[in-house]
């Protein structure tokens, strides 16, 4: 019903124990089902009275009650909405219950009142599982943290207090208080609720942590590094609240309707009731036939036919690790008919890796070559020398150590190895004009790579060069079969919008089996690009994850950003969220977007089959009115229970395994 429909689904509060239970939201605790509990009560103990024939002192009062404890809630709720004229379902419902019982049919109100209020407990109990499906996500955070002050003596603070700079101490098997970066200490990390990863995670000094995970065995000395209200998990719930405070366009458009439609039913109920009596018909009768018309023709299934199940479909995204906004991104997720994707971070992993050793010399082999590259490359701080340490450290390699180092930017290292002299850095730079044979050996190996996507990166001995090496971003396990998936929901082959060169833009598009590729784009050419695809007549959904990014996800029909390594700005300017970072999530979604769609449309259809059905019967023949307050109430409690269907981890699993077909 209306009045419930509009009580927000966001948890007043929110818990942050240090092991924090999955909990339920008990039933008697929402006034809904108190006041529904004992209108049942009093009617069920003033029935047996009424129908035994016992005096009507006895069971007078007790239905009286029945009307108060089922009615005053709604009928308060539809008082207030009338200042600002706004005519509200309940409280028509209210009426015909009490018109029933001034025409002497007090058992028919008494009844009416009591189912009323149990649908309307039903649906109370519906929205509050909706929020206990997300709040697991939000139970995550503790509420006090141990503090290191600067002369190192321990103070516990509620984790609200905490400042970026500030240290603070996580023991063993405690919640880490706030987002940070390791400065001592080592331990395995168990960050599954925030990343999806179903292993812990060896954390060292200069490893970053998230507030809410949970700290294996070793304790750790934490650097914070993003204020509480701006952690992970403070965006998390900030997403949730604002998913259950909006509503969906199709929502907003069952109400405008609502309003003409409540006002066109209660003129005709009155005509229905006043035209009968001019020709002579009587009072009773007319009366009761007016207040059962008013009863089955009010919309009630129609409005609780939208948000249910998009509500649903949000709760069990967000606890697969995909968090939809609102219920509007929810519907226009499910319309989107073009994929943009973009490339590094998105399709890629973002992490560079070493994926060709290639020496140039028949003395070096691909061990020694990457030997020498670690042990110059190791003093930097640089993604590609990571990616070369990385490297060599997977196969084991001992990494010798190396002096008289120095970096130069936008040209690469040098460093004294064994007592060689040894360069690493671009092949434009470090060959610059030189013509020799190593020379030109190595400039077509460079170009060799680079046609297949690689960075290049040249390693030189004493001055001549010796080797190259391959560095690529490695592709999604998923990426291949995500953007089939996409091509198959959608009909059109996704698009690939990206920075990167265009020849690494092309190898891995070929990879994926993507066609149009659109490479080389500033961030306002990624927008016109996306506007492009509109003005051809799609709805556009763009993924990506970098702050060049953020302007096209904004631009686009629906953005969904990479939550593990987007950047807060791509965050904010996304529609939706892959928090755990696996790309196979969006078709996921987009396919429970449209199963949530079609549950609307099934609702709406069943709706208006019980309201038409019940309003045919009584104005062309006798519908009693106990008969038609349960068909009324019956279709509002189906259209209900048919939405919180997306709860089931069920409609997930078929998302997810059906969204290509």
């Amino acid at each position: 019903m209306s009045s419930t429909l509009t009580r927000s689904a966001t948890p007043d509060g929110v818990r942050h124990d240090a092991a924090p239970p999955r909990r339920r939201t008990r039933i008697l605790a929402l006034p809904e089902a108190r006041w529904a509990a004992a209108a049942l009560a009093l009617f069920l103990t003033a029935l047996p009275l009424h129908l035994l024939g016992a005096p009507a002192w006895s069971w007078g009062p007790l239905f009286a009650l029945t009307y108060v404890t089922g009615g005053w809630e709604p009928g308060w709720a539809g008082l207030q909405a009338l200042k600002d004229k706004t005519l509200d379902v309940d409280l028509l419902m209210v009426v015909a219950a009490l018109g029933a019982a001034a025409i002497g049919q007090v058992l028919d109100g008494a009844l009416l009142i009591v189912i009323f209020a149990t649908s309307g407990a039903l649906e109370a109990i519906a929205t509050a599982r909706t929020a206990d499906s997300v709040r697991s996500l939000l139970d995550l955070a503790p509420t006090t943290a141990t503090r290191l002050t600067d002369d190192g003596v321990e103070e516990e603070v509620p984790t609200g207090q905490l400042r970026v700079g500030d240290t603070v101490l996580v023991r063993p098997g405690e919640r880490i208080g706030a987002d940070g970066r390791v400065l001592d200490g080592a331990s395995d990390v168990d960050q599954a609720t925030i990343t999806g990863e179903p292993l812990p995670v060896a954390k060292e000094a200069g490893d970053e942590v998230f507030a809410g995970t949970l700290n294996g065995t070793g304790a750790l000395r934490v650097e914070v590094e993003r204020d509480p209200s701006d952690s992970v998990i403070a965006r998390i719930v900030a997403m949730v609240e604002e998913a259950s405070e909006t509503k969906a366009p199709t929502q907003l458009f069952i109400e405008k309707v609502e309003q003409r439609y409540s006002l066109g039913m209660v003129v005709a109920t009155l005509a229905l009731f006043a035209v009968p009596l001019l020709f002579g018909a009587a009072v009773q009768p007319t009366l009761l036939r007016a207040m059962t018309f008013m009863i089955v023709a009010s919309p009630c299934a129609v409005v609780l036919a939208t948000m249910p199940p998009l509500l649903s479909a949000i709760a069990n995204a967000g606890r697969h690790g995909v968090l939809i906004k609102s219920a509007v991104v929810m519907e226009r997720l499910g319309q989107i008919d073009q994929v943009a994707l973009d490339k590094t971070g998105t399709l890629t992993e973002g992490t560079p890796q070493v994926t060709d050793v290639r020496p140039l010399t028949t003395g070096l082999s691909e061990e020694g070559l990457l030997t020498l590259a670690a042990a110059a490359e190791h003093p930097s701080e640089h993604p590609l020398a990571r990616a070369v340490v990385d490297a060599a450290r997977t196969r084991g390699l001992d990494i010798p150590l190396a002096t008289d180092f120095a970096s130069t930017p936008g040209t690469g290292v040098t460093a004294t190895v064994g007592g060689q002299a040894v360069a690493i850095g671009s092949p434009a730079r470090l060959l610059n004009g030189r013509d020799g044979r190593a020379e030109r050996h190595a400039a077509a190996l460079a170009e060799q790579l680079a046609e297949h996507g690689r960075t290049v990166v040249l390693v030189e001995v004493d001055g001549a060069p010796v080797g190259a090496l391959g560095i690529a971003d490695r592709l999604r396990t998923e990426a291949a079969a995500t953007v089939t998936a996409l091509g198959a929901l959608t009909g059109t082959a996704p698009v690939l919008i990206t920075g990167d060169n265009p020849r690494a833009a092309a190898h891995l598009a070929a990879e994926v089996g993507i066609t149009d590729v659109r490479a080389g784009l500033l961030p306002q050419e990624k927008v016109s690009a996306v506007r492009e695809l509109e003005a051809a007549g799609g709805r556009v959904l763009v993924v990506g994850d970098g702050v060049n990014d953020a302007p096209a996800l904004a631009a686009a029909h629906t953005g969904i950003a990479m939550g593990r390594a987007g950047s807060d700005l791509a965050l904010e300017a996304a529609d939706a969220v892959i928090v755990r970072d696996e790309l196979a999530t969006v078709p996921a979604a987009v396919a429970l977007s449209r199963r949530a769609r079609h549950l609307v449309v099934q609702n709406l259809v069943i709706a208006a089959a019980f309201i038409t059905a019940l309003v045919i019967w009584d104005l062309a023949g006798t519908l009693p009115l106990p008969l038609g307050v349960a068909g009324h109430e019956g279709s509002t409690v189906i259209v209900g229970l048919n939405g919180l269907r997306l709860l089931a981890d069920t409609a997930w699993k078929r998302a997810r395994d059906d969204n290509g077909r």
